[in-house]
């Protein structure tokens, strides 16, 4: 049986080990297939039976021209770079990696909130060029640092991710507050459900971790924004599009918004005209979220399950 990896480098950079799905099959792993080269990913797929992605399309013209595909799996959770009503159509289950970035994605959020609330990177980088050596007084700081207990951050999006960011911000102190279009118990216990409306006036921290469908693209409007209080923060590691940058920009540019701390843009890799590269007080870090190695080890161990589970007629984590 092939078995063919189309851009495996971000997921391995060498750290991990594909022996999980070695135990399949022939095994091919491409570091890296362009994006917009249908018949690139056509030659690598060739007569295989099994493909996996993780950004590369595949789309109604790659499956129609790999006539023994049988299965597609994708190294993310996110699902939308494959046709999957069309594999579905076909006859193909197309499966993902779901939950396997939890803790790390939380974490992350609160890692951009302390570093918005702190400078971190700021501060040891001024150290480090004699700053504090040659300071007249015995300590300094270049912006205001913020103390976040009994502040309220708003989560919209409370599913496992959002519960794992609720469950720190309530370790640091703050009051948590949520909006979920399917409140559970597990949320309940962590944080009050509250409308939209409360979530952006109410704030002093606004978390994105919902998932972009078309009712929460744009969720970050201008509209909206001017809703929140005066000085708000905002975290966003979820996915770009739920921000309409350019009235983003301008709220950071006039101090509306305080501060943004962004994981993701609405185009990845960032291009150089976004607007948010010449924002105020705007953090942006390569999304990243996911990427420790234990996160990916989950998702080795994850996608190594799902082929089993295919070949044994009772396929996993499918999602068409």
């Amino acid at each position: 049986m092939k078995i063919i990896i189309l851009d495996g480098y971000t997921e391995n950079p060498g750290d991990l080990s594909w022996a999980g799905l070695e135990a399949f099959g022939e095994l091919t792993v491409y570091d890296r297939t362009p994006l917009d080269d249908e018949q690139a990913a056509i030659a690598r797929i060739g007569d295989a039976e099994i493909v996996f992605t993780n950004k590369t399309p595949i789309t109604r013209t790659v499956i129609d021209s790999c006539p023994n595909l049988k299965f597609i799996s994708v190294l993310a959770t996110g699902y939308n770079v494959v046709d999957y009503q069309y594999a579905r159509e076909k006859g193909i289950p197309v499966t993902n990696i779901p939950a396997y970035g939890t803790a790390s994605v939380g974490q992350f959020a609160i890692a951009l909130l302390l570093e918005v609330c702190h400078h971190i990177g700021h501060h040891n980088k001024a150290v480090h060029e004699g700053r504090w050596e040659h300071n007249d007084d015995w300590c300094f700081w270049d912006y205001p640092l913020i103390e976040l207990a009994g502040k309220t951050m708003g989560i919209i999006g409370f599913g496992r991710i959002g519960q794992a960011t609720g469950r720190i911000a309530k370790a640091l102190g703050m009051k948590v507050i949520a909006y979920d279009s399917y409140p559970n118990e597990s949320g309940k216990a962590l944080a009050e459900y509250v409308d939209l409306e409360t979530v952006l006036k109410t704030s002093d921290v606004i978390a994105l971790h919902c998932p972009l469908f078309p009712e929460t693209e744009g969720i970050i409007s201008r509209e909206n924004i001017a809703k929140m209080k005066d000085g708000v923060i905002i975290l966003n590691n979820s996915r770009g599009p739920l921000i309409v940058e350019q009235d983003l920009a301008d709220a950071l540019n006039s101090g509306k918004v305080y501060a943004a701390g962004l994981d993701v843009v609405s185009t990845e890799p960032i291009k150089g005209d976004n607007p948010l590269l010449g924002a105020k007080n705007c953090i942006i870090t390569p999304h990243i979220s996911w990427a420790p190695k234990e996160s990916r080890q989950r998702i080795m161990d994850c996608a190594a399950e799902n082929v089993k589970a295919y070949l044994s007629g009772n396929p996993v984590n499918v999602v068409n």
